[in-house]
């Protein structure tokens, strides 16, 4: 496949409007229709999706893959936001605020599918069907909540819980009790997303590597010998 080619067979687009939680309690018609308008996007590993500063228009829903949202601080380090997987959606401020544009990043991390509808068309069918709005609200007051929580996370628990949580929300579904997993950005943005310093980050590592529970592996890869065991230290 070209890069960033979009295409329009019509079965990809339908699937990725029926996983998504914002439209998949609607009618197969209905569905159907917003399928008309979406388009299907594939980027490859470490292609950007969209950068800081362009025109936000668009409502792009993963339909397969992950995708790293980060911003950069003014130092110009990146910090990650959030990891998008298939199912999840980013873009929801264009809906509801014309005229926005992008503060994060957005970079696919492996190869990855997203279908995209155009805020136009989204907004003729949130006339049409009221419940999406309520839908897009209640997915991104979850958001608020989980952001609420990871703050209140690092204020309370302790680091090795927040290094452990971290590893279990990187793991593949369905991978095992012994998964791999690549760490989406380095130790020192891992350190300013849970809140601690690049060295406890590394102590950390080294503590739970000596406990047989990981192995440190070169470019960022950590192999979790036995998650089950792993987890049960932050109860």
């Amino acid at each position: 496949m070209e890069q960033n080619q979009y295409c329009h067979h019509h079965h990809g687009h339908a699937e990725c409007i029926r996983i998504v939680p914002i439209f998949n309690h609607l009618e197969d018609p209905q569905m159907d229709l917003i399928a008309e308008s979406a388009k299907t996007l594939h980027l490859k590993r470490e292609e950007m999706l969209f950068h800081a500063g362009e025109e936000d228009d668009t409502l792009y829903i993963i339909n397969s893959g992950k995708v790293r949202i980060y911003r950069l601080s003014d130092s110009g380090k990146e910090q990650l936001v959030r990891i998008l997987n298939p199912g999840d959606f980013t873009g929801e401020v264009a809906i509801f605020q014309p005229g926005s544009v992008h503060e994060n990043y957005a970079e696919a991390l492996q190869n990855t599918s997203i279908c995209l509808i155009k805020r136009e068309d989204l907004q003729k069918y949130l006339v049409e069907y009221p419940q999406i709005s309520i839908k897009i609200l209640s997915e991104v007051t979850m958001r608020l909540k989980d952001s609420e929580k990871q703050t209140t996370q690092v204020a309370i628990e302790n680091v090795e819980s927040r290094v452990i949580s971290f590893l279990a929300e990187n793991v593949e579904k369905g991978s095992g009790n012994s998964p791999t997993i690549t760490l989406p950005m380095s130790k020192k943005d891992l350190a300013s997303y849970l809140g601690t310093t690049p060295e406890t980050i590394s102590r950390k590592f080294t503590s739970l590597e000596e406990l047989g529970l990981i192995k440190q592996l070169p470019k960022k890869i950590i192999k979790i010998m036995d998650l089950d065991q792993l987890l049960l230290r932050t109860e």
